[in-house]
């Protein structure tokens, strides 16, 4: 789904959330512990220096969240963050080791102005990589072409949740659609179409006014309501106060919305010019996906410490992040692919992605580049099939 739609739930919980402040919150940069100057150099095959920008810089589409785990977890000692262009900058490390140059992650959502990251990529061609759903790739294609090299992760944490004491009938999304119930949704939301399409949700039932705030659900258990499985499951039983009780769910991935969410992309017409950074540089992002998995704990607290930092009404706990990180493994989130290995792209899928949401994307207004192929949008090129969860 959009960037400016992502993760709205979230954004509306977090008013009703109290955190307890770990960092100050005051404007301009800050210096981190430790420094970057005992750090030992990565192995010849993870030194990127030469090869990549000298900082590799990484658009997100969001606040700083356990979904991008996994480029938070290549921050090494001595970074510095910039709270008010709401960004942090340090060595790329990988294994704690460094690799020669620099990364810098950049926050999106209201630091953007809520653009899409592609519209990022092309007004600031300083931006190495951007994380771009399948969907959003298919409707930019045309004047924003991206091309993904690695995915973030395999499927979408995307979900209808509900209260299993209103409706303890329900076990699936199917089981909304034979309902009347009013399925709350962000206006503009692919994948309400597609549920359409696919008969599991009849377009009366869907209500686009969601808002993120918790307070229409809370007030009105008899609805369903979009979520992430990697932080409402948590938020509403544990941080949401009027709440404070489990919700059941149902993953959009297990009903067709087979998107790579957040796909580490870069513009098509730079894919042959960075090549030999990519080579390098993706099995290094592959690596990090699992030292991420294996061990989130401290990437979870910068995580949360860079959100109370850039201070944009964006609260997201430490016990959030564990719960998301554990999530995403569990549900297969985070994971392998068919050939076992982590950030490769199942092509087939991709084909299948391009050829159900081409309609649903042109019904919606956006023209679509003639002739998109899944070649176009996604690539296996640079994956080092070895690298994967054991």
């Amino acid at each position: 789904m959009p960037s400016s739609s992502r993760r709205a739930a979230v954004a509306g919980v977090s008013s009703v959330i109290a955190l307890v402040t770990l960092t100050a919150c005051g404007g301009g940069s800050t210096a981190s512990t430790g420094s970057a100057a005992k750090l030992q150099a990565a192995p010849a095959a993870q030194r990127l220096a030469g090869v990549c920008p000298k900082t590799v810089v990484v658009q997100t589409d969001w606040d700083p969240e356990a979904e991008h785990g996994p480029l938070y977890h290549l921050v090494g000692p001595g970074y510095t963050v910039d709270s008010d262009k709401k960004r942090i900058t340090g060595p790329l490390v990988i294994g704690g080791k460094d690799t020669g140059v620099d990364i810098q992650i950049r926050a999106g959502g209201s630091a953007i102005g809520y653009q899409t990251v592609p519209s990022q990529m092309y007004v600031d061609k300083s931006i190495t990589l951007g994380t771009v759903t399948t969907d959003t790739a298919i409707s930019v294609s045309a004047k924003q072409p991206v091309t993904a090299v690695a995915a973030l992760m395999k499927k979408s944490p995307q979900i209808l949740m509900w209260d299993p004491a209103t409706h303890p009938d329900w076990k699936t999304i199917a089981d909304i659609g034979r309902s009347n119930a009013k399925v709350v949704y962000l206006n503009g939301s692919t994948y309400a179409s597609l549920l359409v399409a696919k008969g599991l949700i009849k377009k009366s039932q869907l209500d686009g006014s969601y808002d993120g705030a918790p307070a229409r659900f809370v007030s009105d258990p008899s609805i369903a309501q979009q979520g992430f499985a990697t932080a409402e499951p948590y938020v509403y039983q544990h941080e949401v106060s009027a709440w404070k009780k489990p919700v059941k769910y149902q993953l959009l991935a297990d009903v067709g919305y087979d998107v790579y969410p957040e796909a580490l992309s870069v513009r098509s017409g730079d894919l042959k010019s960075l090549g030999p950074c990519l080579k390098k540089l993706v099995p290094v992002l592959q690596q990090s996906a699992v030292d991420f998995a294996a061990e989130p704990s401290a990437t979870v607290k910068l995580v949360s410490d860079l959100a109370t930092q850039y201070n944009t009404g964006w609260v997201y706990s430490e016990g959030t992040g564990a719960f998301a990180a554990k999530q995403m493994v569990g549900l297969g989130i985070l994971g392998n692919e068919a050939d076992g290995s982590i950030g490769s792209f199942d092509m087939k899928r991709v084909a299948s992605t391009l050829k159900t949401f081409t309609p649903l994307i042109e019904q919606s207004g956006s023209r679509i580049e003639p002739g998109l192929t899944a070649q176009d949008l996604a690539t296996d090129e640079f994956i080092d099939t070895a690298i994967g969860l054991k």
